[in-house]
């Protein structure tokens, strides 16, 4: 649960600061921001979850 929290954190400052530097509109961000809300909606989420885990994993190996 903590990495899922740090995730959202961390991909909304993300999000605004690239809304704020004019890299990316609204819209765009808007479509974005859906589709990862609707995927976490379906049967694609737990794989989603679990490659996401991994790669934290291999990070932490890493260090």
């Amino acid at each position: 649960m903590i990495v899922t929290l740090s995730a959202v954190a961390l991909f909304g400052v993300l999000t605004v600061v690239l809304i704020r530097s004019r890299y990316i509109g609204p819209v765009p961000a808007l479509a974005v921001f859906l589709f990862g809300f609707f995927t976490a909606d379906t049967g694609a989420a737990n794989a989603v979850r679990t490659a996401f885990r991994a790669v934290i994993d291999a990070v932490h190996h890493l260090a």
